[in-house]
């Protein structure tokens, strides 16, 4: 602190007392500086003689630029009109040496009319709270757009972070808690995680090796701790409190704030820092009751999405029920009306070639007739699988053979031979219970759809595998891929890809496919192509109506 040299001017008998205040004081007479304190003068980082020597529209000048022009015209209408202000004026101070802090200057009447005693106070503390409500403020905006509870936590931890605190959130999971997202001394973390062993958030810690952080659920109350170091040597063994000690400065204070979600002990919100005061730490008490209340959005906002698909994917297989009732009508009425002139057809064919004056010409015109009759043959079958009710007759059945049996009987188009086959099977594939005939015909609707529509010289590559929900068989072609609509419609009976399709060996897949209680997806390949992946339960649970 500065103190005034012995040959100095003495501070009027009216003001004596000022000399001793650890609070920065002075008394000014329009732009004369009548009395400075030490206090004042080690605030301002100057000298009293500094002080006094200068008019004070200097002093605004240097130590208050950034408010400069409003602090001017209030100096100017008090030494006119002498009308002090009746509260604490907020100012941004900035020292002699560079150093910039928060005031707060009070005005008070001097010993005459024409005097006023100004006192400034720090409020450095008060600064750090207003400036960390505004930012956690400006946080709430990015919580609100937050898709799931770990980008809420870690949002609030790093906008509590970027306010100079270090900041983690501590998880409860029924009697323990877990570290979450946190923003902590690197050497603390390191330390911590070879003397566990494991990373630091597959720690658990029971709570009652933590009766603190406890009593902060149960209370469902904050505790501020000024000396977060004597706290930590209360609760940490010698050798964890030396690594805290050497990491953290001292003076260092603390804040654990409960998080609750709807009613439940969700978390603690830990926060460190030396300019955690306690106007600071309920504002942080505040947020972390705000982070609560946005994880419960989300927590809605995810029941609300699911049971919204689950209704959707309700509404899909009625509408798909209900087109399949229509299409099984259609498909009685064409099978009775067509099957039995296809036979006749049929039967007309093998007689004609046993007719032994049939030309080249003639031969040529049966064999089309018998090719295009089997033809329509097979789609009244294909329509029929389509539409009759699946009721499957499970056994164990081995996936990786039904590829293998359907690429055996495969005999496509002519230029079917000339494709490349790769199948991989994970050698710890399980067995599935299914109905052998229907999955046999699901996986021969796959295998040809890429056959068909892959190029000459093209590779279709089948794989088998365990999933997370039973097996995985996924078939990728190189064909033109799939076109750009919604993949899902793809599996509708009659949407065709390609001109010379029917539209029909998909739904049979995905009907098979739903029948067992599985899913099939389809996308496009990145480069070219497209890709079918079908993963079957291996017990069959049937999902919808087949």
């Amino acid at each position: 602190m500065t103190s005034v040299p012995p040959d100095a001017p003495a501070t009027p008998p009216d003001y004596w007392l000022l000399d001793g205040l650890p609070t920065a004081a002075s008394v000014i007479r329009g732009e004369q500086v009548l009395v400075a304190n030490p206090a004042m003068a080690s605030l301002l980082g100057i000298s009293v003689e500094e002080l006094k020597a200068a008019p004070v529209s200097a002093h605004i000048a240097r130590f208050i630029p950034a408010e400069r022009g409003w602090v001017e015209a209030f100096h100017e209408a008090l030494v006119r009109d002498g009308n002090r202000p009746e509260h604490p004026l907020w100012l941004r101070m900035r020292r002699a040496d560079g150093q910039e802090r928060t005031l707060t200057a009070t005005y008070a009447p001097g010993a005459s009319p024409d005097e006023t005693v100004v006192l400034l106070h720090d409020a450095g503390g008060e600064d750090t709270a207003r400036r960390l409500t505004e930012a956690l403020g400006a946080a709430a905006t990015e919580l609100l757009h937050a898709r799931d509870e770990h980008e809420v936590l870690e949002t609030a931890v790093e906008a509590v972070h970027r306010q100079g605190f270090y900041a983690a959130i501590l998880l409860v999971e029924g009697d323990t808690f877990r570290h979450g997202p946190m923003r902590q001394e690197p050497e603390i973390v390191a330390l911590a995680e070879r003397r566990y062993g494991m990373p630091v958030t597959e720690v658990r810690l029971p709570l009652t090796t933590l009766p603190h952080l406890a009593e902060v659920l149960s209370r469902r109350k904050a505790a501020f701790h000024q000396d977060a170091l004597g706290a930590a040597h209360r609760i940490h063994s010698s050798e964890v409190f030396e690594d805290i000690q050497r990491a953290y400065p001292p003076g260092i204070r603390a804040l654990d704030a409960p998080i609750f979600v709807e009613g439940q002990p969700f978390g603690i919100l830990t926060a460190q820092g030396l300019n955690l005061t306690p106007a600071a730490a309920s504002t942080l008490e505040l947020f972390a009751q705000m982070v609560g209340g946005v994880l419960e959005n989300v927590r809605h906002h995810r029941v609300a999405s699911r049971r919204l698909e689950e209704v959707s994917r309700l509404q899909e297989e009625l509408v798909a029920q209900e087109r399949l009732m229509v299409l099984g009508e259609a498909a009685g009425v064409v099978a009775h009306e067509v099957r039995n002139p296809l036979g006749a057809i049929l039967n007309a064919v093998a007689v004609l070639r046993r007719e032994a004056h049939l030309g080249p010409t003639g031969h040529a015109a049966v064999g089309m007739l018998e090719e295009e009759a089997i033809r329509l043959e097979d789609i009244v079958r294909d329509l029929l699988d389509v539409v009759r009710p699946l009721e499957p007759r499970p056994r164990m059945v081995h996936l990786g053979e039904l590829v293998r049996r359907a690429l055996g009987q495969m005999h496509g188009p002519p230029d079917a031979p000339t494709l490349r086959f790769t199948v991989d099977e994970a050698p710890d594939t399980p067995e599935l219970m299914g109905d052998e005939t229907l999955l046999q015909l699901a996986v021969t609707h796959l295998v040809r759809n890429a056959v068909q529509a892959s190029p000459p010289g093209g590779r279709v590559k089948l794989s088998v595998e365990p999933g997370d929900e039973g097996v995985r068989l996924t078939v990728e072609d190189e064909g033109p891929g799939i076109p750009d609509v919604d993949p899902r419609r793809i599996f509708e009976p009659f949407f065709l890809t390609r001109a010379n399709g029917r539209g029909l060996g998909l739904a049979i897949v995905k009907r098979v496919v739903l029948a067992h209680g599985g899913a099939v997806h389809a996308s496009c390949r990145p480069k070219r192509g497209a890709r079918f992946e079908v993963v079957l339960p291996l017990e069959p649970t049937r999902r919808s109506p087949a």
